[in-house]
């Protein structure tokens, strides 16, 4: 039961990023402000008991602020990019997410904050599905 939960998550989880990704592509044609010229920002797409999910848009030299997760997660890179996670206590690890793959990152250790940071000169897309019950 728990492998077909987490396989109907992640299936959810590509088509919120297929979908997400088409509402952005569309906004940039009819106009709309592109990422390049936009801010690093969090965007709430679905929540319920079970999982909460999120686009991030990460854009260079302008990290997300500190944070920490409490659960488990799917990421899903929109725009892949290399992602570097600060954590507050000074340790930095990069991670590079490539484009159109999606990776497991486990819940982030107790009494720990970390900022994200992208390295790159383009931004960095992500959808972000979160598990709120490990079991």
């Amino acid at each position: 039961m728990k492998m077909f939960l987490l396989g109907a998550i992640f299936a959810s989880s590509i088509i919120l990023a297929v979908h997400s990704r088409q509402t952005s592509q569309q906004s940039s044609q009819q106009g709309g402000q592109t990422q390049q010229g936009g801010q690093t920002q969090r965007i709430p797409l679905f929540e319920n008991d079970d999982v909460k999910v999120w686009k991030s848009v990460i854009i260079p030299d302008a990290p997300l602020a500190m944070h920490r997760h409490e659960h488990p997660r799917v990421i899903v890179a929109m725009t892949g990019g290399t992602m570097k996670i600060v954590e507050d206590n000074g340790p930095t690890e990069s991670h590079v997410w490539e484009t159109g793959k999606a990776y497991w990152l486990p819940a982030n250790p107790p009494n720990t904050m970390h900022a994200d940071v992208n390295a790159g000169d383009k931004p960095i897309e992500v959808v972000v599905v979160e598990l709120k019950k490990e079991n």
